[in-house]
């Protein structure tokens, strides 16, 4: 990591165990003021630095009893430092201590409350509170020495503590947001266990982002292909501030499945903002081309990533520049690389299309350069300021670099999937899939509908409960517009992306955005995708809406917009294009993603 020049300074260790969140366990500590550092899972207690007075194992995807999973060193449980276990890491300490660790009864993934006990890792948390779950497996009996300091309705040690030795366990998340006092806890262990002072501020990164730049472009020059959204825009303005604009090439790509008018709007926010080494192609005919009637969206993601390289090596090759003086930069940030399987015992959610097997090599080669790489999107907003970048630049909702190419479903009529049945009122379970995280590993499964006029807490709990309860089901949607019709079903012609689809989703994605912020929705949301699936009983179109709210993407919950705003929304969609029905998405992150694809 970019902090390793910092090692004389004390710092909390991390050990990786494949989670999806570790790296946002790192973030969290530097939130409050101390520096962080990752090490391996295999990392033992004899090779951890001197100033590490502190050791967090992170979560992961596996079972501690399975004979593959990943072990730790044992010396660390009895080395002197405080030790604070979260989910898989809460499971190992068990297992080292003579506790137990079994496949729970309930799957818990999402909101759940805790009911602590008092303790020094719970100093000023109400006796009642809410936290984030994401595991299958349990702690069924506490090691050695150790006392239950937590618990919620389904799992009776979400918590636990020895004193003594000062080692604690967690079996929720307190690193995300969505844990209300997620963060009082880590405060707890950091300076009342550890006994950490501050030592870390955002504010120097700026001066140590470019020196780490120019050790790394050497003499070299860089290729950065840029969206428009924050994480290129920073990644662009550190690269012409660390090596001069006529040392970076920048250059923005029109796949084509970008925004109504979208295209636009980024090329005059480049020259607005002041960059003159700025160049643009059109490459919609190519993108089309690659991706006529491809239907799986890992096989999609992973085309338009390698389309991406040729269009760059054509515009290279056509502009005259020499490859051997060139890297390519690249505005990836952690979220990105977490959920391609990035780091060592990760599991792919869905790869994304700067991390797919060109690029691999290329990174392995040592030609891709990605200076924020070990951040998160509002970290990089505020990178962002600092550089001075607009803020119109900066607070831009999040859109992904497929773009609409992975929010229009695709059907095959010979790979359909069959949905499960499932007979209960008002709801039905839809014969598409889409890609979920559940328990730090990967699904794709079903979506429920129901169709009821419970309140948003009702739909939050029977969502919960839902998607835990049922290995078929990863996300459940609400049915918005008013209709009689209740079939659910898939056309009987192969539906793929087509510029028709392309064109009817750019419209109603339009609409929908004019709305949210015509009624103020927009600063309040991290993002709202709209996404196109093929099923219905007349068009066979239908909206789903996934406006969420979240802070870093790592974890988020479901926007609860008002229900009279919806219907509305909902009758003029149905009333303008062909769409059969409106659905909006009632799924938290974990289990599902933000986005379907």
């Amino acid at each position: 990591m970019m902090y390793c020049f910092l090692a004389f300074m004390h710092h909390i260790a991390i050990l990786d165990f494949g989670s999806q969140y570790t790296h946002l366990i790192a973030r969290r500590i530097r939130e409050l003021g101390v520096r962080s550092e990752i090490y391996p899972a295999n990392t033992t207690s004899g090779s951890l630095p001197a100033d590490a007075i502190g050791i967090i194992l992170s979560g992961g995807p596996q079972s501690v009893y399975d004979e593959r999973s990943v072990q730790i060193d044992p010396a660390l449980f009895s080395c002197g430092r405080p030790v604070l276990g979260l989910c898989y890491g809460h499971q190992l300490m068990a297992q080292y201590t003579n506790g137990a660790v079994e496949p729970g009864t309930v799957r818990e993934y999402g909101r759940a409350e805790l009911m602590r006990e008092d303790n020094v890792l719970m100093r000023s948390v109400p006796e009642k509170s809410t936290v984030w779950m994401s595991h299958g497996d349990a702690v069924t009996k506490l090691g050695d020495g150790f006392k239950k300091i937590g618990a919620t309705a389904d799992c009776p040690i979400a918590a636990m503590a020895n004193d003594e030795k000062k080692l604690y366990g967690l079996q929720f998340h307190p690193e995300v947001k969505h844990s209300e006092y997620g963060m009082t806890m880590l405060n707890n262990f950091v300076f009342a266990v550890c006994g950490a002072e501050k030592n870390w501020n955002i504010e120097h990164l700026i001066d140590l982002l470019i020196a780490d730049i120019r050790q790394k472009a050497a003499d070299k020059k860089v290729f950065v292909l840029v969206s428009g959204g924050v994480d290129s825009s920073v990644t662009f303005a550190l690269l012409s501030r660390a090596l001069g604009s006529n040392r970076v090439y920048g250059l923005y790509v029109n796949t084509g499945f970008m925004r109504k008018d979208e295209s636009e709007e980024i090329e005059a926010h480049f020259k607005s903002a002041g960059f003159e080494n700025i160049h643009t192609f059109d490459a919609h005919e190519i993108f089309y081309e690659r991706l006529s009637n491809v239907c799986d969206p890992e096989e999609k993601r992973k085309i338009i990533g390698a389309t991406f390289i040729d269009v760059k090596d054509g515009v290279a090759e056509r502009s005259g520049l020499n490859g051997d003086e060139w890297m390519l930069g690249q505005g990836t940030i952690y979220p990105d690389t977490i959920e391609t399987g990035g780091t060592q015992h990760a599991d792919t959610i869905k790869t994304h299309h700067n991390r797919v097997d060109a690029i691999q090599r290329m990174i392995k080669e040592g030609k891709v350069i990605e200076p924020i790489a070990e951040f998160y999107k509002d970290e990089v907003r505020e990178l962002g300021r600092l550089l001075g970048l607009p803020e119109r630049m900066i607070s831009r909702h999040p859109f992904p670099g497929p773009g609409l190419a992975i929010r229009i479903l695709c059907h095959d009529t010979e790979k359909s999937a069959t949905a499960p049945v499932r007979k209960e009122k008002n709801a039905a379970v839809l014969p598409i899939r889409s890609v979920g995280v559940q328990g730090d590993n990967r699904t794709y499964a079903h979506p429920l509908v129901v169709w009821n006029n419970d309140g948003w807490s009702e739909l939050d709990a029977f969502s919960s409960k839902t998607t835990n309860n049922s290995k078929d089901i990863n996300r459940v949607v609400l049915l918005l517009n008013e209709t009689n019709e209740r079939t659910f079903s898939l056309p009987l012609k192969t539906k793929s992306l087509t510029l028709d689809r392309i064109r009817l989703l750019q419209d109603v994605d339009a609409l929908v955005m004019r709305e949210i912020v015509d009624a103020g929705y927009e600063t309040m949301l991290w993002q709202c995708p709209v996404v196109l699936a093929p099923i219905g009983y007349d068009h066979f179109e239908s909206i789903i809406l996934r406006p969420v709210v979240s802070q870093e993407a790592m974890t988020a919950h479901f926007a609860r917009l008002d229900r009279q705003f919806l219907a509305r929304l909902a009758q003029t969609i149905v009333d303008t294009y062909p769409i059969d029905y409106i659905l909006y998405d009632i799924t938290n992150k974990p289990p599902g993603t933000i986005e379907w694809e």
